[in-house]
């Protein structure tokens, strides 16, 4: 019995001092993950992509605005996020849709974002109202502005001549509207010679399909897609852009507020290299950034067919100009811009102003950084 009993007490001897072995080794170790080292870090579709909580807090948060809602030509943006490149430049950078151009101008004017993307037209008027807060473009990544008249052939429009006495629908603070008595004056009409009537922007397309208004201002960009979506084609379109009427603006630009870029000329100037570095990806392969941008869609509502349309018009007439093949992306021609100034002044009824007064090149990446791709590394749009 003696001989049993010893036998057993070694045997739970040898197991206790087993169990409190593993429990040492177990305390010792670091806690485990559900990542590996293979596993992607969680992504957001406004946010770029930290390896880690302390890698994010090491990151200069820089939150963006958008024109509007999220659409394919913001793809430079996308792909910039997505690919890591703000993050490289040491860039956390989220955005969240804008409430048109104008919208956009406003709130960045009251610190809620640090960038905005909108117009240097829109920034004049509020910089006449607020000298001493003023907002300055950096770069301007539109080089034609998407200006436009449009209306149905049938409605027996042919010329802009023939739009007087005609009802135009636009949304009041639409870009378009703002600056149609300088169309106006171009094309040798009475910028009182039509009657504007006003609605809320996703509204627009609606009244003209219904017969409401003669006619439409607005971005082409925003209205051709819209009008193909509803059946219509290019071919039932009449469209008067503003740029073949001698309103050779540009587009939309990246805005900040003078304070800030003061505080931040690093920011700035990480943000236009990799915001550039994106456009040249987005030129190289426009339907791997198509994808992109629809794939980082939470509300999985974008319309492939119809962003696509809105990506190619923006390829075609606003990112890729002969302008843009001379000076790069974000860079100007500085005779146009001052024209384009001085007709806003004009058109607006403004305090004059320069060119200077709201362009400065300063920040953008060298030349050589920013060019446009040769034909011969971009692909087709499918």
């Amino acid at each position: 019995m003696s001989h049993i009993f010893k036998k057993q007490l070694r045997k739970i001897l040898f197991v206790a001092a087993s169990t409190l072995l593993l429990v040492a080794c177990n305390s010792s170790a670091p806690p485990s993950t559900t990542a590996t080292s293979g596993d992607k870090p969680a992504t957001s579709s406004s946010t770029a992509t930290p390896v880690n909580n302390s890698d994010k807090k090491s990151k200069q948060d820089i939150r963006v605005q958008l024109p509007f809602l999220k659409q394919s030509t913001d793809a430079a943006l996308i792909v910039a996020i997505e690919k890591g490149y703000f993050a490289e430049e040491g860039l956390n950078v989220t955005y969240e849709r804008g409430f048109g151009n104008a919208d956009t101008i406003s709130k960045l004017g009251t610190g809620k974002y640090d960038i905005g993307f909108s117009d240097i037209y829109n920034a004049m008027e509020f910089n006449d109202k607020n000298p001493n807060d003023k907002i300055i473009a950096v770069g301007i990544y539109q080089n034609k502005g998407p200006y436009c008249i449009l209306t149905f052939k049938e409605n027996g429009i042919k010329t802009p001549a023939d739009l007087v006495g005609k009802k135009i629908g636009a949304p009041i603070g639409d870009g378009a509207r703002k600056l149609f008595p300088l169309f106006a004056s171009e094309v040798k009409v009475s910028p009182d010679a039509v009657t504007w009537e006003t609605m809320e922007p996703k509204l627009r397309e609606t009244f003209l399909l219904q017969g409401k208004v003669d006619a439409v201002s607005g971005f082409y960009i925003s209205i051709i897609p819209a009008m193909i979506k509803n059946g219509k084609t290019m071919d039932d379109l009449q469209i008067f852009y503003y740029d073949d009427f001698g309103l050779d603006f540009y587009g939309n630009g990246i805005l900040v507020k003078q304070d800030f870029m003061t505080k931040n000329p690093e920011a700035i100037k990480s943000f236009l290299k990799a915001y550039f570095r994106g456009m040249q990806e987005l030129v190289k392969d426009p339907s791997a950034a198509l994808d992109l941008v629809i794939s980082t869609d939470q509300s999985k509502l974008m319309d492939r067919e119809a962003e696509k349309l809105r990506l190619k018009l923006g390829l075609e007439r606003m990112y890729i100009t002969p302008e843009v093949e001379a000076v790069g992306f974000g860079g100007v021609d500085p005779k146009r811009l001052e024209k384009s100034v001085a007709q806003t002044v004009t058109g607006f009824k403004l305090k004059p102003v320069t060119a200077a007064d709201i362009f400065t090149d300063k920040f953008l990446p060298a030349k050589e950084q920013r060019m446009v791709p040769p034909v011969s590394d971009r692909k087709p749009l499918l």
